[in-house]
């Protein structure tokens, strides 16, 4: 019952409550922290990045072989080989989704994983446009007369492997590493492994360039800590999504910049 000698009684002002969420204000187009927890699950797609790369031997036919477009048998292996690719390039596209959270910790070096997933995935299209090149003439029956084109087509493609898929993801092991390492957004284990094997990758690949080995028996072995990162970083992101961490809480979210 409302007593006359309260102002707002008088005036007929009805007095209702208001729930104050808990989490204090947040600002407009800014998702809470278990949001970002969620969509951290979107980089569950590293694990496919590397079961859905094609096995070497898949593409080494068309690749090693200086006379595939004239020899008989299908070209199933091959064909597999670059859809498969296709698929590892647009999971490398998704992984670049993680740049709304990163940049909170350093947003020069998130931009900077972001651009060179992209272009990573752009130098893998780009080798794929080769292999189906080599195809496409063996299935026209070019003859003689392509051999050399396709020779060509085959050592670019080589080279174009080196640079996007052993070249490239070092930079951005070493940029993923460092800032999942200084937020803390995941067990500091995980982007330590990364930082390890970005110097191995870079010696695998050097060693490759120089002809100092095959593309196959040292560089997967260099290459292994930076598969196990990707891998092991993919499924922890699935299972759990981020750790708690000052970029993500509500406080650093509401008082982000638009």
């Amino acid at each position: 019952m409302c007593r006359s000698s309260l102002p707002w009684c008088s005036r007929g002002i009805e007095v209702v409550s208001v729930q104050v969420d808990a989490r204090g204000p947040s600002k407009k187009g800014i998702p809470d922290e278990s949001t970002w927890k969620d969509g951290s699950r979107g980089a569950g797609v590293l694990p496919a990045h590397l079961l859905l790369h094609p096995d070497p031997l898949s593409v080494q036919q068309v690749r090693n072989n200086p006379t595939y477009i004239l020899g008989p048998g299908p070209d199933t292996a091959g064909l597999l080989g670059g859809i498969l690719e296709i698929i590892v390039t647009l999971a490398g596209i998704v992984t670049a989704t993680l740049y709304p959270v990163l940049k909170r910790q350093n947003e020069a070096a998130a931009l900077g994983f972001a651009g060179s997933r992209v272009l990573e995935s752009a130098g893998i299209l780009a080798g794929v446009a080769c292999l189906l090149a080599i195809i496409s003439l063996k299935q026209a029956g070019a003859g003689n007369a392509a051999l050399i084109t396709g020779q060509t087509l085959a050592i670019l493609y080589g080279r174009i492997f080196l640079l996007s898929q052993s070249l490239m993801p070092i930079a951005n092991e070493v940029l993923l590493g460092v800032l999942l390492y200084q937020s803390r957004l995941v067990p500091r284990a995980l982007p330590v492994i990364a930082l390890i094997g970005a110097p191995l990758l870079l010696v695998s690949t050097l060693g490759t360039l120089l002809n100092l080995w095959g593309q196959v028996s040292w560089s997967a072995l260099l290459a292994l800590p930076v598969a196990v990162f990707e891998f092991s970083l993919g499924v922890y992101l699935t299972v759990k999504g981020f750790r708690p961490s000052p970029i993500t809480s509500a406080n650093a979210l509401s008082e982000a910049p638009s």
